[in-house]
């Protein structure tokens, strides 16, 4: 077997991070894209490919955007269901961040002809707000 490279080793010791919300009394919605997500398909084998929108309302800790890259790379040659990735994401965050309001939209391509999307959400007990609308991504930038 090869040593693996520095991104693999990197991908595979992942581990989500985060920080302290320097502004945790405000309501402020923090919004994100991951367009290159990928997971196999835990029947065939055959991969499978989405863009991963999350969305929330940070309570007292916001998510770490490289271990977030790290954590996402790591699904790519785990077999799970769209379903199962989506809300494993939102489980792990939510276990992270103990955020107000946080949502996952799995927007998964095509394959045999049925598009798939999958969103789960978690909202804090109590916390009555709402986040801000989702804003439409310039993947271009």
């Amino acid at each position: 077997m090869s040593e693996l490279l520095p991104g693999q080793r990197a991908i595979e010791e992942n581990r989500l991070e985060s920080f302290d919300n320097r502004s945790p009394d405000r309501d402020y919605t923090v919004q994100f894209t991951i367009p290159e997500f990928t997971c196999v398909c835990p029947q065939t084998g055959f991969p499978d490919f989405a863009t991963i929108n999350v969305r929330y309302v940070p309570g007292p800790r916001c998510v770490e955007l490289k271990s977030l890259k790290l954590y996402i790379n790591g699904f790519r040659d785990q077999g799970m269901f769209h379903e199962a990735a989506v809300n494993r994401i939102l489980d792990d965050l939510v276990a992270l961040l103990d955020p107000r309001y946080l949502e996952v939209v799995g927007d998964f391509n095509v394959r045999g002809n049925i598009k798939t999307v999958v969103t789960a959400v978690h909202r804090a007990e109590g916390w009555a707000g709402e986040p801000d609308p989702w804003w439409e991504p310039n993947l271009d930038r």
